[in-house]
């Protein structure tokens, strides 16, 4: 009876052992998720368009200007009324990738949702989990104003349809060389998404990549420069070390600094290009002198 009794006690240690052991490691695991999430974040620029300059952190509410009217960022906190709290996981993956809201409206696309369409799977559940950990903070968003009727029911899908132009997800991100600069630049910190101009109804010029916009047509009425490896208008005189350092630190060649748009996407919120590994900005300089040179003066 006494064996019994102490296999019975050793069973129960063992037991207890195991279940702590299972639960730290599921704790640990759920911790270098969100750690990855935030780097993703980071890359993405802090998702700087969701906070308004010298506001709460991602409340939303910063005004962008489109055809016919203004359409506002969201609140991307955790709050249950005004922000995400109350959605599930895949929601935000569909906002993120789709462009629809939890109640099946769809999104102005003035988020880069098209971009984001072509980010890993595997990025994507990261960068959930981190955004569950962001305070909430209880602030409305502006309803959008527009001067075009049924712009959210009729003209987003009529624009997607035409116009659209949605990715693969992949399960995995390339971890290196060029192919990892190609998928930051086009899926992750969407590059494009400011520095290729675009027509008067909001339509990339695609003939135009990443050549850059004068303040007439930039975003928010700021000039974005011509980031092709043209000699005469791009950054084609520019080393890889040279674009890299940009990306952290905001420093040109020239030891000038940049402002606007690419000084917030640098910065970021609490989270930014800053924060980006150096193999990862270099991986960036290399793609971005791969493609094809476009002269186009933004000046």
């Amino acid at each position: 009876m006494a064996m019994m009794r102490e296999s019975r006690w050793l069973f129960l240690l063992l037991f207890f052992l195991l279940f702590d052991s299972v639960d730290a490691s599921s704790q640990e695991h759920g911790s270098d998720l969100v750690k990855r999430g935030q780097y993703i974040f980071s890359l993405a620029g802090g998702c700087a368009c969701h906070t308004v300059p010298k506001g709460i952190e991602n409340a939303g509410g910063r005004a962008f200007p489109i055809p016919f009217g203004t359409a506002y960022s969201t609140n991307i906190t955790q709050d249950k009324e005004t922000g995400l709290g109350n959605w599930t996981d895949s929601q935000i993956h569909d906002a993120i990738v789709k462009g629809s809201r939890s109640d099946g409206s769809e999104i102005i696309p003035v988020m880069p949702y098209e971009a984001y369409s072509g980010m890993a799977q595997e990025d994507l559940k990261a960068l959930i989990a981190y955004l569950r950990t962001l305070k909430a903070v209880q602030k409305v968003t502006p309803a959008m104003k527009s001067r075009a009727p049924f712009t959210r029911s009729l003209g987003i899908p009529i624009y997607l349809k035409v116009f659209g132009r949605f990715s693969d997800s992949p399960a995995q991100a390339p971890k290196s060389g060029i192919e990892r600069g190609r998928y930051l630049v086009e899926h992750v910190s969407v590059c494009g998404d400011c520095h290729t101009p675009r027509n008067s109804i909001g339509v990339p010029t695609r003939s135009l990549y990443l050549a850059g916009a004068s303040e007439k047509i930039g975003p928010l009425g700021q000039e974005v420069p011509n980031i092709t490896p043209d000699k005469e208008t791009g950054i084609g005189e520019w080393k890889r070390e040279d674009i890299a350092e940009l990306l952290l630190t905001g420093t040109k060649p020239d030891f000038d600094n940049v402002e606007g748009l690419m000084a917030e996407v640098i910065q970021g919120t609490t989270h930014g290009f800053k924060d980006m590994k150096r193999e990862d900005a270099l991986a960036i300089a290399d793609y971005l002198k791969s493609i094809p040179p476009i002269k186009n003066k933004t000046k």
